[in-house]
């Protein structure tokens, strides 16, 4: 796996790359060497891959042949997973075929297209022999395959960043440009093949007029949809923060859906669906918070306090847990019910059910999150109404749930201060929160390590710690309340 950071560049096809010396780091030019390369490219036969800007393909030929799954990351940056080349040219390896199912849900993946280039390599070095940068000078022949083969021939310039940095690959883009290229019109070669031949379907994307408060609440729930799906194949790799990312996606639109049902309706079993998921992905999450939480705990403690096997069993059993917890959600995002999900995800963008509300100016949308927030007043009413502090406990668990609510509603409405003061109420409750758990976690690991006869000395040590960090958080609060709601006043 890598990230491709590059600048690719339109040229006529009598264009001479310019002279790249002089530049900043940049020692040597070297080249340019010649390859061959033979892509054979894989989709659907609705090009569901090229709708999203993903491009899977087969190729032969220069120093990196295999196949090849990009998924784009940003504008001029995609995640390239590679795979050994196999001799099938039928069957996609199963691996990279399902890191795409967010995008296929099943349907076959077969050759759509071939690209054939002459590409010319001149690589940028510093003085320890580095490559900084490399320049492929490409003259491409692509075929759009089917009944009626359609065929392109072109010529184009890629700089792509190796070891220097964003500051040199702009300095040689500036060259390119002076010398007569110009910024690519389309993100890849196999995106202006197909552009070429007939307009790829992109995803349906709602109607909505400028302006107005169902254009602001489709765009945020767009974004969301486009998060979760680009995490999707990350979930599926387990990456670091992957989990967390889909799985606040997954908050973010059940949240949105909620409190902007004045403007989209219709979405019950949609909010129940993301729930759903939520959950599934919460259970990796949970454990892989506890067990970085019991780490830190552990390096922060004097050695003599660590007593019996406790690293370990904190450690292993927890990160056991957390692999059976990763293979549910392998098994949820290879099912019928996920693809069900994302099916009617792509529903609500493409064609949501609108009230009259969302041809209202976008103003009005103020409304919602004052509701929001109020939501938030009148749970901390009902908890500082609860004299049993065991009652106050889920009462205020019910703050946290409607602080993070207005915090999502208040960022998909641009009002950054707002859902900052109510993140910074989410925070410390959830800190609280944390802390009660981490207490539950202990106790039956300790039960479990008494059963094996080992010392529970640190582990009583642990739950002083984890006790004391969520009182003092529970402590803290009021303060903090207070400051929020007099700011929270001045804002709404």
């Amino acid at each position: 796996m890598a990230i491709e950071i590059e600048d690719k560049f339109d040229v006529p096809v009598d264009y001479e790359l310019p002279d790249l010396t002089g530049l900043p780091g940049v020692t040597d030019v070297v080249g340019p060497r010649t390859y061959q390369l033979v892509a054979l490219y894989y989709d659907t036969p609705d090009l569901r891959l090229a709708a999203r800007g993903v491009t899977l393909r087969r190729r032969r030929g220069g120093t990196d042949a295999g196949w090849h799954l990009k998924l784009p990351k940003a504008k001029g940056v995609r995640q390239e997973i590679t795979h050994p080349l196999t001799r099938s040219t039928r069957i996609v390896p199963a691996e990279l075929a399902e890191l795409v199912l967010a995008y296929t849900r099943g349907v076959p993946l077969v050759p759509i297209a071939e690209l054939q280039t002459r590409r010319g390599v001149t690589t940028l070095v510093n003085g320890a022999g580095v490559r900084l940068v490399e320049i492929a000078d490409d003259q491409v022949k692509g075929t759009v395959l089917g009944a009626e083969p359609h065929v392109e021939r072109w010529r184009e310039v890629e700089a792509e960043l190796v070891e220097g940095d964003g500051k040199l690959l702009r300095k040689v883009g500036k060259r390119l440009v002076k010398a007569g290229a110009a910024p690519a019109d389309s993100a890849s070669k196999l995106a202006r093949l197909l552009n070429a031949a007939a307009p790829v379907p992109r995803p349906p994307r709602a109607a909505t007029r400028p302006g107005s408060a169902g254009e602001v609440v489709m765009s945020y729930l767009s974004a969301q949809v486009d998060v979760l799906l680009a995490q999707d194949p990350q979930v599926r790799r387990a990456e670091e923060d992957a989990v967390h990312q889909m799985r606040v996606a997954s908050r973010r639109l059940r949240s949105a859906l909620k409190s902007f049902a004045s403007i989209v309706e219709g979405t019950g079993h949609l909010q129940e669906e993301l729930k759903w998921l939520g959950r599934i992905l919460g259970e990796v999450r949970d454990l892989e918070v506890v067990r970085e939480r019991f780490t830190r705990r552990l390096d922060s403690l004097d050695g003599e306090l660590i007593v019996g096997p406790v690293r370990a069993r904190l450690s292993s059993d927890l990160l056991d847990a957390e692999h059976e917890a990763y293979d549910r959600v392998r098994e949820m995002l290879g099912g019928e019910r996920y693809f069900a999900l994302l099916d009617s995800l792509d529903d609500l963008t493409g064609g949501p059910t609108f009230t009259k509300a969302a041809g209202r100016p976008a103003g009005t949308l103020d409304t919602v999150v004052a509701k929001s927030w109020r939501r938030v007043l009148r749970a901390y009413a009902r908890a500082q109404a609860a004299g049993d502090p065991v009652a106050r406990e889920p009462a205020m668990h019910d703050v946290r749930k409607a602080a993070k609510r207005a915090r999502y509603t208040a960022e998909a409405l641009g009002m950054r201060k707002l859902a900052g003061r109510a993140e910074a109420v989410q925070e410390m409750l959830g800190a609280h929160l944390d802390g009660v758990v981490a207490q539950g976690r202990l106790g039956t690991e300790a039960e479990a390590a008494r059963r094996l006869g080992e010392d529970t000395f640190t582990y009583g040590v642990l739950t002083g710690l984890e006790r004391a960090a969520a009182e003092r958080a529970f402590e803290e609060f009021p303060r903090l309340w207070s400051k929020t709601t007099k700011a929270v006043a001045k804002l709404l």
